[in-house]
């Protein structure tokens, strides 16, 4: 056997099996998904059809095109106040923290959340901010209320708090790696030329952080775009998402064309966000090996 041969088998061997999986559990299902977008709905099932009725009733009945805005904007603020909090909690480690194995207990205490269950992070939530919880039980005891409030849950604030809290490691991790891999000359060098700390942030390492910056808010956008514990938890009806109504109409509604749909759409919002990433990536990408 040529060299050649053997590194083509190689390569087919240590390619293969991920491929088939791609193909199995990702790409076949989507186009089932698809094709079902399609049918029509007889209940209590469905039959084969080609028509775009149940794409014209996502964007034509208020209530699925309403839901689709919210679950938007509920996904945009949870990523700009994930980076928020996750950049000045990066910057720290990479530029304030000198010892790397402080750096690394702290950097591993951020994303040790990760792994305790998500049901119980977000649970944890509605026992804070429910009637009864620590927020309202604290501001009783200070004086600010004469009694507990129904305010702080089942509505779009409760939803952005806990899933703020929840994704924000998704956030930190590409950020420190970004701010991790500019070199330290850099902002020695812009120092010397006179800039400040400030001006330096700003023309120096925020520019070259960027890819971490656009990567993090994308995991959050893309994760909070796709979850319904949350809303379930403690979102209420002001907090319902996209995914609650796509899991409904597979389940209780029995309308899985409708339901395959509204998957479509936001499988075609998501890649949109994903691509235009890259993107921006792309063009503001500095080679700093």
């Amino acid at each position: 056997m040529t060299p050649r041969k053997r590194r083509r088998l190689i390569a087919i061997a240590v390619f293969s099996p991920p491929l088939l999986w791609t193909l199995l559990f990702m790409i076949v299902p989507y186009a089932i998904m698809f094709t079902y977008s399609f049918y029509t709905r007889q209940y209590p099932t469905f039959v084969p059809d080609f028509q775009f009725g149940n794409y014209a009733t996502i964007f034509m009945k208020e209530q699925y095109f309403q839901v689709i805005l919210r679950t938007l904007k509920i996904a945009t603020l949870v990523g700009f106040l994930s980076l928020m909090f996750a950049y000045p909690l990066a910057f720290f480690l990479v530029f304030k923290v000198e010892s790397q194995k402080v750096r690394t207990i702290l950097y591993t205490a951020v994303i040790a959340p990760l792994w305790v269950s998500y049901l119980l992070r977000a649970y944890t939530w509605k026992t804070i901010l429910g009637s009864e919880g620590v927020l309202n039980s604290f501001l009783v005891w200070v004086g600010i209320l004469d009694q507990p409030t129904d305010l702080f849950l089942y509505n779009q604030f409760s939803m952005v708090v806990t899933l703020t809290y929840i994704f924000i490691p998704f956030t930190v991790m590409p950020i420190y790696t970004a701010l991790e891999k500019i070199p330290r000359n850099l902002v020695e060098a812009s120092q010397d030329l006179g800039l400040g700390p400030v001006r330096t942030f700003i023309k120096v390492i925020f520019p070259l952080s960027l890819p971490g910056v656009l990567a993090g808010m994308t995991f959050t956008f893309c994760l909070t775009a796709g979850d319904f514990i949350a809303p379930f938890l403690v979102g209420g009806p002001d907090g319902s998402m996209v995914a609650s109504v796509i899991q409904s109409q597979f389940g209780s509604s029995l309308n899985w064309p409708l339901g395959s749909a509204l998957s479509m759409v936001m499988l075609a919002i998501i890649l949109t966000i994903i691509s235009i990433s890259d993107r921006l990536e792309r063009a503001g990408h500095i080679d700093l090996d």
